[in-house]
């Protein structure tokens, strides 16, 4: 029997998601090519809800992207059903971008290299930061979020879920075992 253990709720994630603006504000906000780039699919749902309070805090458009990074995964041929293959839309140019890359959940860093990797294709950016709404852990890549939602600890045998509005009807995350 699955058990789940919320640690946001909608509340909470709507909290979170204005203090990662904050932050991206903070460290980039002046940047003349400020872009954000959601990883499809809920990263890139929680990406367009950035760019809302960034549009809205900075007085101006921040572009945004959406990247797929199936044809990037390095286990795609040892998967066992088909991935699911969405659009990569990236309306911006990314020479030159201060990007930051959104992600739902941070684990084992292998689809953030993919994402690095799928990146490069579209331009060379002048930075890429990583913004992830839950750092899990258990890496196996020397990568790292620069902006974290929240951090939580799990268990190797247990799986976060991120469930979105957009796509779940609520807004929740709960660790499942």
């Amino acid at each position: 029997m699955e058990t789940c253990r919320t640690v946001l709720g909608s509340r909470e994630m709507t909290r979170t998601l204005d203090r990662l603006a904050s932050e991206i504000i903070e460290r980039r906000g002046e940047a003349a090519h400020l872009a954000l780039t959601g990883i499809q699919r809920r990263g890139a749902d929680l990406a367009e809800r950035l760019k809302k309070r960034l549009d809205e805090r900075l007085g101006r458009r921040i572009p945004l992207g959406k990247l797929d990074i199936n044809l990037y995964r390095d286990d795609w041929s040892s998967l066992e059903i088909q991935p699911r293959i969405n659009c990569t839309e990236i309306p911006f140019d990314l020479e030159g971008a201060s990007v930051v890359l959104v992600d739902d959940v941070l684990f084992s860093g292998r689809t953030i290299r993919a994402a690095l990797e799928a990146i490069l294709d579209y331009g060379r950016p002048k930075r890429v930061e990583l913004l992830v709404l839950i750092d899990r852990g258990h890496r196996e890549l020397p990568i790292h979020a620069d902006y974290v939602g929240k951090k939580v600890d799990t268990a190797g045998d247990e799986h976060v879920n991120v469930l979105v509005a957009e796509r779940d009807a609520e807004d929740k995350v709960c660790i499942v075992r």
